[in-house]
Order: C-alpha cells, then structure tokens, then sequence
C-alpha cells in the first residue's frame, strides 16, 4: 500500500473514532437535557390529589387548602348560609350552575355533594384574583344592607354567594369553580379525584 493510501486509511478511522466520540458526547450531554424535560417529583406531587380531614371544621367556619397550585375553599355552611341560596336564585348569573365548572354531581341547588360543605377553587373567574370571604349580613363587613353573605373579590368588585354563584352584572363572567373530589368517610375528602363517584 502506497504512503498515500496508508494516509487516507488513518484519516478514515480518525473520522470515524471522532465521529464516534462526538457521537457519544452528544448523547451524554442529551440525556439531562431530557430529564430536565420530564416533571420532577414535585411537579407530580402538585398535581397530585390532596386528602382533607374537615372533622374539626366546625358550621360557619372555613378552611383552605393549596391543590395544583391553587387555594381550594371547603366551608362548613350553616343552616342560615345554606337558607340564602334559594332567596338569591334571581340575582346571580347562573342559578343552576349550567356552565360546565363543576362535576355533574356538583350540579344542584347547593353546587355540592353534601349541602352543608362547599368545596370551590378560591379563584375568581375574571382575572384571577383571590375573593375575600364576607360572611356577615349587612354593612357590617363595608358591603350594602341587603347583603346576605359571600365573597368579594378585591380586584373588581365581582361577588359570590355561598355557593360560590357570580351576582349578575358583575366582571366575573362565571360562578367559581368546584373541583373535582370524593368522599372518603364523612369527614375526609380527596380533592382532585373523583373516580368513586359522589
């Protein structure tokens, strides 16, 4: 074989061990770029279904709950909460939660498994602003005398009844949402799954 053709063997296998080389370098410096990609152990968590035990939630009182991010209200209504709902089906938007923001079984005068508990994301639906709670009738909570109770959102004026039901005329185009979640015994519920049904 001549020095040239010696020449050009040695070049093919350098190009092709450098190549190789490259090759392999590529693919090591992939790999954490790809994991990198993939949702790490706390992203799944966050989006994971979260248990709450409501056994200490006394009637009247509120509890909030962080799910994907989010505050998640759980209210223990009263009866004098709960006896609201209906004198106020005229003057909200959707009285009969027909928009698609809670699960089927969340469908009803209450917008709840059990009527006493109300289980709704603490978003308003305008621009995402959390509403603040305004239990009280009356002016006494700085809103006008003919307020039976709910949410004001501090953002825009948008108010919600113990149902988490938008007023009519109001910037939140919809009625807060209720996530998804189950009974686990009376006193615990899973948010976030809903496979077992209400």
């Amino acid at each position: 074989m001549s020095n040239q053709g010696k020449m050009d063997c040695g070049r093919r296998r350098l190009v092709v061990a450098t190549a190789a080389v490259g090759g392999a370098g590529a693919v090591a410096a992939l790999v954490p770029f790809v994991s990198s990609l993939l949702p790490s152990e706390r992203a799944k968590a966050a989006g994971a279904p979260v248990e709450v035990d409501i056994s200490k939630l006394e009637p009247g009182q509120m509890m909030t709950v962080e799910w994907r991010g989010k505050p998640v209200w759980i209210i223990n209504r009263t009866k004098e909460m709960l006896d609201t709902l209906p004198k106020l089906a005229d003057a909200v938007a959707d009285p009969k939660s027909e928009k698609n923001q809670q699960p089927a079984y969340a469908k009803n005068d209450t917008r709840s498994v059990k009527p006493e508990i109300m289980v709704v994301v603490g978003i308003c639906t305008h621009l995402g602003c959390s509403p603040s709670q305004k239990f009280k009738k009356g002016s006494e909570e700085g809103m006008p005398g003919e307020w039976l109770g709910g949410f004001l959102c501090p953002c825009h004026g948008s108010t919600f009844d113990f149902a988490g039901r938008v007023y009519k005329s109001k910037p939140a185009p919809t009625n807060l949402e209720v996530p998804p979640h189950v009974y686990l015994a009376d006193t615990r519920i899973l948010i976030g799954e809903d496979k077992k049904g209400a």
